[in-house]
């Protein structure tokens, strides 16, 4: 079995229909159908991946089930996502803000760098 991955790609990254945060949860998808997620990453959890999918009501099952039977390219997994879920400007527009604004809990952002293996970064040295 190859390595496994740690999906650095960030969620401000957008694809062709603008919509923050859906490039890495296809990247999640396919590394876990690929077996290559690395061990104790969130496959598809309920902070940016569960808004991403209820932003466009997406059924989680449902987008997990498309990626593992038909590993898509990207470009297929948009196709997915606006011929399955709500893919409006507004909706799209919302959902961004919503990305943007968010800021993950000291606590949470340890745990999530702790699994990928990234020590913790001083509060005093983070950037704004």
């Amino acid at each position: 079995m190859a390595d496994p991955i740690v999906p650095l790609i960030s969620s401000d990254a957008t694809g062709p229909l603008g919509i923050k945060h859906l490039p890495r949860l296809w990247t999640k998808l396919s590394l876990g159908a690929a077996g290559r997620l690395f061990p104790g990453y969130d496959l598809c959890g309920d902070g940016f991946d569960g808004m991403t999918l209820g932003a466009f009501g997406l059924d989680r099952a449902k987008t997990i089930a498309f990626v593992n039977e038909n590993h898509p390219t990207y470009a297929q997994f948009e196709a997915y996502v606006k011929q399955n879920g709500n893919v409006t400007p507004e909706a799209i527009k919302k959902h961004n803000d919503a990305i943007s604004g968010y800021n993950h809990s000291d606590e949470l952002g340890g745990k999530m760098r702790g699994v990928s293996g990234i020590a913790t970064i001083p509060s005093a040295t983070r950037c704004a």
